[in-house]
């Protein structure tokens, strides 16, 4: 039996029908459908799905990103065509089975036994001899050997002209043609499992249940019921974020135009979220200790919930799908950057904001702080070969820190991954609702060069990436003396009095004239460099000022001069905030230097960065929260048993050999005890085995090996 590709075909009703019913229970629409199924699926699995319209935006432009949306690309699992393609597939697929299963039925049911002596000559596989005994005999042994071999036997007696013959039909490997039933059964199960755990069910409550999309914001437990759907929705996936010490009972479906809320017929307490790292300080283990509180009886389950590893309870499964901070409490000591404001604290938790008064005398304005972020662990590569490529988290912070604010030297080689320590983020606000995002980091980190420096991130929006400020620590390994020579130089009485001092030590005191010339040079360059009086600062301002001033063959000396006065006059400035300060002056040696290096660069970007303050964390007090899915699937059994049966499908389809194999004996020249045998083997696939076997019944059959001798 061949199966056949042809749809059904039906004798009444219009021509469209009947090509339509032929076409849709066809096994080349089927196949077209599947085929599309997977183009699809492949865009799915390459386009993140279920982003916000903005991110697309910023991707594929405003055009594109139009176009992906209105063909759902953006949600392609949950399409309204991707869904009918589905169902389609499963209606083909369904009347494909059963136009082809009575078929295949009737045909293990038959040993063709009916087949002529004229026919078994034409196979390719086929041989004569005599057998020593009557056509009966031949048949009943030659039929019991077979069937202790496994085949199955069935023996025919026709009357012909030379006497009573006996036509011995056997057959084996009859599971092949079952493994066609089982491996079209598993698609359409699949398909099946795939519909019941994909969004039909909601899309159906959408329509016909009045259920509609949140747009809004605001608390959880002020959201309509419209919104909401029932603990007796059989098929949902969502997710629950719950913080340490709180517990939830709401999922939240995403839908393309807002959210939809699933209610939980228990809650999830989160006790603790557990993070264990390698000795690298990547991680190696999320796992979350909860709580189930079942609404009906209040009994308490406790259950840990792993990557991989979920919990389960009244048929819905909890996933360790990823973690967030969960309102962490954060407390800053705000520290102006140009001017000797007094230090101010701020008290906050990640999630919320904060008002910080504007100074009136000064004329600045009043911010809102936004906290967004706590990390306590973070682990970047920091290694030169690791430019352009990326690490298992997707960050590298060296190709951000590369493209900071302003110039910098060279990172050395020879880092490997490593935790650099905290680091936080916020928004500052201003009264236009503009807002401009800093991440930094607690610790001082050494990049390579021996310099320890804090990284001060600042993006202007989510589309940019960061861009680092490096402030160099001092001896103490803090902010403070770099804090304190900012400062200075925004004092014109502390500039004047390093430019006196440098004056006085580089010149000798009996030479008034150079210590003049000097001093005003020194001034000139400090004045520029701290950018009092004009709207360029820094290194900047000194070049456009030899640029201008300069002839430009004498400007690499002039520059050189200049840079070297203002690093002398700079170093003074720092010997005198740290005397203020009652600490010891800094020593005249490589440290200093580098410091010193690393602190011009850093003043000289400065300007640059839009915050008047920097807010450094002093101290935090963290919490975890664990984002969840939950999911009840009961489509997951029937893709579980059409997995199985596809596996057995296949493996029956390709390894499993259906032969059949007839024996006509009849009478030889008229006498009852020789008989004339003709052998014939049909299979199913013409195979290297189906040869051998066919030259091994020969021989055990019909003896042909010593008939031949």
């Amino acid at each position: 039996m061949t199966v056949s590709t042809q749809g059904i075909e039906v004798k009444a009703g219009s021509r469209a029908w009947r090509t339509s019913v032929e076409l849709l229970s066809s096994m080349r629409f089927a196949i077209s459908l599947l085929t599309v199924i997977c183009i699809a699926s492949v865009i799915g699995t390459v386009l993140k799905q279920h982003e916000p319209l903005g991110n697309y935006i910023n991707q594929f432009g405003p055009f594109w990103a139009e176009v992906f949306q209105r063909a759902s690309l953006f949600n392609v699992y949950s399409a309204w065509w991707f869904l009918l393609i589905l169902a389609f597939l499963v209606v083909s697929t369904s009347l494909c089975v059963a136009r082809n299963t009575p078929k295949i039925l009737v045909d293990l049911r038959s040993y063709k036994e009916n087949i002529r002596e004229q026919s078994l000559r034409a196979f390719g596989h086929k041989a004569q001899a005599e057998l020593a005994e009557s056509p009966e005999a031949a048949a009943r042994r030659l039929g019991g050997l077979l069937a202790g071999g496994g085949w199955k036997v069935k023996l025919q007696s026709r009357e012909t002209t030379r006497g009573t013959g006996w036509m011995l039909a056997a057959k084996t490997g009859a599971s092949n043609k079952l493994g066609y039933i089982a491996a079209h059964s598993a698609i359409v199960l699949v398909c099946l499992g795939g519909l019941l755990d994909g969004d039909l069910v909601v899309r159906a409550q959408m329509l016909f249940a009045d259920k509609t999309p949140f747009k809004g914001g605001g608390m959880i437990a002020d959201v309509p019921a419209q919104h909401r759907l029932s603990e007796r929705n059989p098929t949902f996936r969502g997710n629950v974020m719950v913080s340490e010490g709180t517990q939830s009972s709401t999922a939240i479906l995403n839908q393309s135009d807002g959210i939809l809320l699933q209610e939980l017929p228990f809650a999830i307490e989160l006790k603790k979220f557990i993070v264990e790292y390698y000795s690298t300080g990547m991680p190696k283990l999320f796992a979350s200790d909860i709580v189930i509180h079942d609404k009906a009886t209040g009994e308490q389950t406790p259950a840990r919930v792993e990557v991989n590893h979920p919990a389960s309870f009244k048929g819905i499964e909890i996933y360790q799908s990823s973690f967030d901070d969960g309102g962490s409490t954060l407390k800053f000591k705000g520290e102006s950057l140009r001017t000797a404001a007094k230090p101010f604290d701020v008290d906050g938790v990640v999630g919320g904001s904060s008002v910080i008064q504007g100074d009136s005398s000064s004329g600045a304005e009043a911010l809102t702080v936004e906290f967004t972020g706590l990390r306590v662990i973070n682990v970047e590569n920091l290694t030169a070969d690791a430019v352009g490529k990326t690490d298992v988290r997707g960050v590298d912070l060296r190709t951000s820190i590369n493209a900071q604010l302003g110039a910098a030297n060279k990172l050395k080689d020879g880092k490997t991954l490593r935790n650099i320590g905290p680091s936080y983020s916020y928004k500052l606000r201003d009264k236009a609702g503009q807002a401009r995002e800093f991440n930094n980091y607690m610790l001082p980190v050494d990049l390579g060069d021996g310099q320890s420096v804090f990284l001060l991130g600042m993006r202007e929006s989510p589309a940019e990436s960061f861009r680092y400020l490096r402030v160099p620590a001092d001896a103490e390994g803090s902010l403070d003396g770099f804090l304190r020579v900012s400062r200075a130089l925004a004092d014109p009485a502390m500039r004047q009095e390093a430019v006196r001092r440098y004056a006085s030590k580089a010149v000798d005191k009996q030479r008034d004239d150079l210590m003049g010339q000097l001093a005003g040079s020194a001034t000139r360059a400090l004045t520029l460099f701290a950018g009092a009086g004009g709207s360029v600062a820094g290194l900047q301002a000194i070049s456009d000022f030899i640029e201008s001033n300069v002839p430009e063959a004498e400007r690499n000396k002039a520059g050189e001069v200049l840079v070297r006065i203002l690093n002398g006059v700079l170093y003074e400035l720092v010997q005198m905030t740290r005397e203020a300060a009652k600490l010891k002056p800094l020593p005249a040696d490589a440290e200093t230097q580098q410091f010193m290096t690393q602190s011009v660069l850093a003043l000289s970007d400065l300007p640059l960065y839009p915050a008047p303050f920097l807010l450094n964390l002093t101290d935090f007090t963290q919490v975890q929260a664990s984002v969840f899915q939950v999911a009840r699937a009961p489509g997951k059994t029937v893709v579980y048993l059409g997995c199985a049966l596809l596996i057995l499908g296949i493996f029956a389809m390709l390894y499993v050999r259906e032969r059949r194999l007839w024996i006509w004996l009849e009478p030889l020249d008229g006498r009852s005890d020789i008989s004339a045998a003709t052998m014939a083997l049909s299979t199913n696939r013409k195979t290297m085995d189906g040869d051998k076997e066919f030259e091994h019944l020969k021989r055990r059959l019909l003896a042909l090996e010593e008939q031949e001798k």
